[in-house]
């Protein structure tokens, strides 16, 4: 399958990959027709999906099932009026029907907008007045439907409620608002007929808002080309093959999903692993991994962070050959311990909901823990200065992607190839020309995150933008700082702000959760202690001179820290 969309399908180092990759790009391309549709075709009895819940409840599907189920999907939407460029907001937590709705999406060319089942009234109707929802596809779940009920007066677009039935439950929801029943008439729809009017390139497909870590989300549109760009995500960052058994942790609201549950791992012909559980354990999920023999396993690094707190010897991770982490900067103590005990070297990489993989630790190349790697070459990355100027090696800069601005595209070449947008960067965030400008202008997009480069061309994380301090003419990383305390053994999570002072300008605060064993010793003894940890382990001045501990860490609904938050707080008890 690779080679149909690659000239050149392996990589042996990093000069290779750089001067070689060159992506082949067909015209109207839809990942569920030139791909999933054609791995039935190549690989009908292939293991396309093997879904599990912690109920013992399974399903395995191969690519052939698929492709029948849907396209029955597909049918049965059309059948309720959607089409193409209709706008349909998902909420299916890890429920299997999840991918059978997005690649049926797909086939119409409808835009899909994955969302998460937190969401509350306010966050839903502003998703279906921002973007124009018509149709919403949800859990029957209690919790989720009272949302959306109560969100319908305010959601003028929204015409198509559809409940996602759990057949293994009996789940009465009172509601008003009139849902169809997806396990009831889904089955009943015609033969597919595939819509004559083909998608174009350029079309949006996907959808996704961002949580941010202050302000509004924002609307992040991507094109049919988006998919495509995930093929290095899967093929060469989780270094997946036909036979690989790939497990991401992952809710289905979040961009990562697709990330590490749909587009890459099916172009390399995986099998995508779900274990659709409703809390989070260490545990049951080694369990699970232990039970299905998962060969790939992809997670942000506070999952392993709990991980590692387990007796590792206990579980048979004997198929596991390959581990990668992205979704915040891991810390290079949980990496020194995961590969401890188990003999695996996390690969680690960097991108937003605007983006693919942009930075990351490939096959080829030796890990340095706690760096994103080197540039994706499907993008071309710089470090800059506050006036756009490039930085030197070590020098610390905003990373940015070099495109042309999306004002400019019309005149350009065709996305992915030479002097065009690169496979995988955003088009625009829908409906908003003034914030899209702020953030790409002059050939630039500005993602916000501060790095540094070294003299072997890794990228190492330091923060947002807006969450670099600076103390007494220093300018200090919030991760330089959590790295250092999260190597001490009573530190599970913690937070660095910046607190105005006087003297100094500002001076590091620590937020900081404890182990449980810990709890009982905060005080001012393990203040100082924490406080001499983190000089003995980076540069002295960046110790935090103020530490709060607490139960829990503020966090966006996709699990970001909100340091923002913690800087308000502080502010106001001022």
């Amino acid at each position: 399958m690779v080679e149909r969309f690659l000239r050149q399908t392996s990589f042996t180092s990093v000069e290779d990959y750089n001067n070689n990759l060159e992506f082949i790009i067909p015209e109207h391309f839809n990942f569920a027709y030139d791909v999933m549709d054609a791995w039935a075709e190549e690989k009908p009895e292939g293991l396309a999906l093997l879904w599990t819940n912690d109920e013992g409840e399974e399903i395995r599907t191969t690519f052939a099932q698929l492709k029948e189920q849907t396209d029955q999907a597909a049918s049965y939407l059309q059948s309720l009026g959607i089409g193409k460029g209709d706008p349909v907001m998902l909420i299916l937590k890890r429920r299997y029907e999840w991918w059978l709705v997005m690649l049926a999406l797909h086939k119409l060319g409808a835009v899909v907008i994955p969302a998460t089942h937190m969401l509350t009234k306010h966050d839903i109707v502003y998703r279906n007045t921002r973007a124009s929802v018509k149709a919403i596809i949800c859990v029957e779940d209690a919790y989720v439907m009272k949302q959306i009920e109560a969100a319908l007066p305010e959601s003028p677009t929204v015409e198509v409620l559809v409940k996602v039935e759990d057949a293994a439950k009996t789940v009465n929801v009172e509601t008003s608002a009139q849902f169809h029943s997806w396990q009831e008439e889904w089955l009943q729809a015609p033969a597919f007929v595939r819509p004559a009017e083909k998608n174009e390139n350029s079309d949006t497909m996907l959808m996704y808002f961002t949580s941010g870590t202050s302000g509004e989300p924002k609307m992040v549109a991507h094109d049919f080309l988006y998919a495509m760009g995930h093929l290095t995500t899967g093929v060469f960052w989780h270094n997946l093959h036909e036979g690989s058994l790939h497990l991401t942790v992952a809710d289905t609201g979040w961009g990562k999903a697709v990330w590490g549950k749909f587009y890459g791992q099916w172009f390399a012909g995986a099998t995508v692993f779900v274990f659709d559980h409703e809390k989070f354990n260490a545990d049951t999920l080694l369990r699970q991994m232990e039970k299905y023999k998962v060969t790939s396993f992809c997670a942000p690094p506070t999952i392993y962070r709990f991980m590692i707190r387990e007796d590792l010897s206990r579980y048979d991770l004997s198929a596991l050959e390959y581990c990668t982490t992205a979704g915040e900067a891991l810390n290079p103590a949980v990496f020194d311990k995961f590969f401890e005990k188990t003999g695996i070297r996390m690969m680690e990489g960097f991108g937003q909901t605007e983006t693919t993989m942009t930075l990351g630790t490939f096959p080829w190349m030796k890990p340095k823990p706690g760096s994103m790697g080197m540039p994706n070459a499907q993008y071309e990355i710089d470090l800059v200065r506050p006036d756009g100027t490039s930085c030197e090696d070590g020098e610390k800069g905003e990373i940015v992607i070099k495109a042309p601005t999306p004002s400019d595209t019309a005149s350009l070449p065709a996305r992915g190839t030479k002097g065009g947008l690169p496979l995988g960067l955003f088009k625009e965030y829908y409906r908003d020309e003034e914030l899209t400008r702020e953030a790409w202008h002059d050939g630039l997009y500005h993602t916000g995150d501060v790095a540094w480069r070294d003299e072997d061309g890794y990228y190492w994380f330091e923060g947002r933008i807006d969450d670099v301090i600076k103390s007494s003419g220093y300018r200090i990383g919030p991760f330089e700082v959590e790295s250092a305390l999260m190597t001490h053994p009573a530190v599970v999570e913690c937070a660095i702000t910046g607190v105005p002072d006087d003297i100094r300008g500002m001076v590091v605060k620590a937020t900081i959760v404890l182990g449980k064993e810990w709890k009982d010793k905060a005080g001012d003894d393990l203040v100082k202690e924490l406080q001499q940890h983190v000089k003995r382990v980076t540069a002295p001045y960046k110790y935090p001179r103020i530490v709060e501990f607490v139960d829990e860490l503020p966090k966006t609904i996709s699990g970001k820290i909100r340091r923002v938050e913690i800087r308000n707080k502080d502010a106001e008890s001022k």
